[in-house]
């Protein structure tokens, strides 16, 4: 079973991930001067995450917490990627914040929703810091956990959605998520929305793969990958803000702006708004950072992890 560009299934059970397995060690980076280290969030399953701070932060100086989730199909790529590690440098010293970069276990080894549980796992361990006597100390001293958001990209988008889910029906106390950031987020469903492709071919093969992460699903109406599927649900959202990108040539655009219409008349008492990226692909901004595109975003994503600061 292959799956290009992707992953590979062989008959003997053997996976091979075409792309993503490209690892690089936490550092600190000469050009953003932000400075990174991998901590073990559940010892059970050996899952880490990365944490990334900007070197200049003082002892006592309280940052805006980003936990974010990577993208990759739930299937390939890590927390660890030189993609994900040169992004949550870029993103750390243009926003001037701490981030937890969360690594899960991923199908087809581990299938969903493990990569959910996982995910909640790393949040409930971030915050555990909240009383300022967590295991780690660049969270006990410089988060800020009234300022929290949730982000990632494709897969990742998908998993921080479900992240604020779960966080409106489970409170922590004094871990207040402000926001959510939903980059080109991988959501799907049954009947096509807007322009996307209608083609039973190209449907049915979306379909395959989504079976492939999840073989315990119900179908493309599945809350996971259908959260727009039962839109009341929509309204327990836990933040009160979302920023979702969408990119123009992404096939996946349409059902972003489709969410960002659900959401809104669902209910949920917090604003949404949506930013698409004329003439680009699915995730164009790790492919081509330095592009103009990318920077506007880049911006984008720090003025709203910034608004509410005095």
């Amino acid at each position: 079973m292959t799956f290009s560009p992707l992953i590979k299934v062989h008959k003997d059970g053997k996976v091979e991930r075409l792309r993503g397995t490209d690892i690089v060690p936490p550092s600190l980076d000469p050009k953003t001067n932000v400075d990174s280290k991998d901590v073990v969030y559940s010892p059970e399953n050996n899952l880490s995450a990365r944490l990334y701070l900007p070197k200049n932060t003082n002892q006592n100086q309280k940052l805006p917490l980003l936990v974010y989730f990577h993208g990759g199909g739930f299937c390939i790529e890590t927390a660890f990627s030189p993609t994900y590690h040169n992004y949550l440098n870029d993103l750390v010293s243009e926003a001037n914040i701490i981030a937890v970069s969360v690594d899960y276990r991923r199908a087809p080894e581990h299938p969903l929703p493990i990569a959910y549980e996982d995910s909640w796992d790393a949040v409930k361990w971030v915050a555990s810091h909240v009383d300022g006597n967590g295991p780690e100390d660049w969270l006990n001293r410089n988060a800020d956990f009234e300022q929290v958001f949730y982000s990632g990209d494709s897969a990742g988008a998908n998993i921080a959605h479900h992240m604020a889910i779960r966080n409106g029906g489970e409170i922590i106390d004094g871990f207040n998520v402000v926001g959510i950031v939903l980059i080109h987020p991988y959501f799907w469903g049954v009947e096509p929305v807007g322009s996307e492709p209608t083609d039973v071919k190209i449907r049915a093969g979306t379909e395959r793969f989504w079976r492939f992460t999840c073989p315990s699903t119900s179908g493309l109406d599945d809350p996971w990958v259908n959260p727009c599927a039962d839109g009341s649900s929509l309204a327990s959202l836990g933040c009160a803000r979302v920023l979702v990108f969408a990119a123009e040539k992404d096939f996946l655009c349409p059902r972003g702006w489709f969410y960002y219409e659900k959401l809104k008349e669902s209910g949920w008492g917090g604003h949404v708004e949506i930013v698409e990226s004329k003439g680009e692909q699915h995730v164009f901004h790790l492919i081509n950072p330095t592009c103009e595109n990318a920077g506007s975003m880049l911006k984008k994503i720090c003025s709203f992890f910034n608004q509410d600061k005095p």
